[in-house]
């Protein structure tokens, strides 16, 4: 560890000094998708068809929907949807299966959005199966209610990582709720305080390394190679050694009088 910093003061450092990061984020969900909640767009009328919209701020949506092709989005001006996820502004909510999480960001001024904005928005707070860390996605990492987070430390460049990507991504299916699975490339700018905040080097990688966020506890594997039986062990180990500390056994009272 670096000094007093913690893990997530070097993952979010870049974030507090650059001004592009400021969206206000409200109330939890569940699913894992991009929603556009436009009630500006009612007059009364159910329209839901993207071709019917033709304000200017539907072509700033649209932008982003092509510049994030592998993110689903969907636009809604349905009044009753609107009611039943309580929205009353133009309203951009990211729905994420991950951990049942709903992120919002509200446009008082629809006129001022656009799609650079939409897209940061979007970026900071998504979170997937296996989220590959960046100081953007920083963000929604440590925004997240799961407290233990799973670091994958491995050479994108390898001719073995797609293979281990699969393996990673099936784990992390299995620990959904519990675990968040992210990757660290070791190669990217930045990403060298992260492996020396758990006092690895690159001659020990591949390597799983665990964080608890209430405590900043540690723990780290180097690994041969990775394989989901040992991913799936590594896990439920964690798990169960959180249990244990959060619902310890009582002591045997008759014992502690015998000694």
């Amino acid at each position: 560890m670096e000094g007093s910093q913690n893990l997530r003061g070097i993952l979010m450092g870049q974030m507090g000094r650059n001004p592009k990061f400021g969206f206000k984020k409200v109330k939890p969900a569940k699913k894992y998708f991009v929603l556009i909640f436009h009630s500006g767009f009612l007059s009364g009328a159910r329209r839901s068809k993207l071709q019917d919209l033709e304000q200017p701020e539907v072509s700033e949506f649209l932008t982003m929907v092509q510049n994030l092709p592998d993110i689903p989005f969907g636009l809604c001006t349905i009044v009753e949807v609107l009611s039943h996820y309580n929205v009353t502004v133009n309203t951009v909510s990211l729905f994420r299966m991950v951990d049942n999480k709903r992120q919002d960001l509200e446009i008082e001024d629809i006129k001022g959005i656009d799609a650079s904005k939409l897209s940061r928005f979007v970026q900071m707070n998504e979170l997937r199966w296996v989220t590959e860390y960046n100081p953007m996605t920083a963000v929604g990492l440590f925004d997240s209610a799961i407290e233990i987070h799973l670091l994958l430390f491995t050479d994108k460049s390898s001719p073995k990582h797609m293979e281990r990507m699969d393996k990673y991504r099936e784990a992390a299916k299995l620990f959904q709720g519990k675990i968040l699975f992210i990757l660290v490339d070791p190669h990217a700018e930045g990403n060298d305080r992260v492996m020396s905040y758990f006092h690895l080097k690159k001659s020990q990688l591949p390597a799983l390394a665990a964080y608890h966020t209430p405590d900043e506890e540690q723990d780290v594997l180097p690994l041969d190679e990775v394989s989901l039986e040992r991913v799936k062990e590594f896990c439920n180990g964690l798990l169960q050694r959180k249990q244990v500390e959060k619902n310890p056994k009582p002591e045997n009272k008759d014992v502690r009088e015998e000694l």
